[in-house]
């Protein structure tokens, strides 16, 4: 069956709104959060099997990439953390209109960030 309809494949050149790279972002950081889970997991186990293994997991996050990769990650939280509010506000019905979309998912981008850049200036990622 043969539609009238333009296929246009190519990525780069779509337009996306800003609610759209929002909700993609929202998913992005959904999955890191759940591939960091096992190497928190080894982490966790190296840091409590012993005064030597506890030393090594501290020295592994004194490095700067990962602390690089700890900034990235705090925010994939609170991306998802404030993406995944609005969404929920969405789905049941407020904030449907473009204007608020927009201005919401704008909202949501600059929280993010400012939120992550303020846990880092606080100390509570080093």
């Amino acid at each position: 069956m043969q539609t009238s309809r333009p296929v246009f494949l190519e990525l780069w050149r779509i337009k996306l709104p800003l609610p759209g790279l929002v909700s993609i972002l929202h998913r992005a950081s959904g999955v890191l959060m759940v591939l960091t889970i096992p190497f928190a997991a080894i982490l966790l186990h190296l840091a409590a099997s012993g005064q030597q293994g506890f030393e090594s997991a501290a020295g592994l996050l004194d490095s700067w990439w990962v602390g690089l990769f700890l900034v990235g990650l705090v925010w994939s939280l609170m991306h998802h953390l404030l993406a995944g509010i609005r969404h929920l506000v969405l789905d049941i019905g407020v904030g449907l209109d473009r204007p608020v979309a927009r201005s919401t998912a704008a909202t949501v981008l600059v929280a993010g960030l400012v939120s992550s850049l303020l846990l880092l200036v606080l100390g509570v990622i080093s």
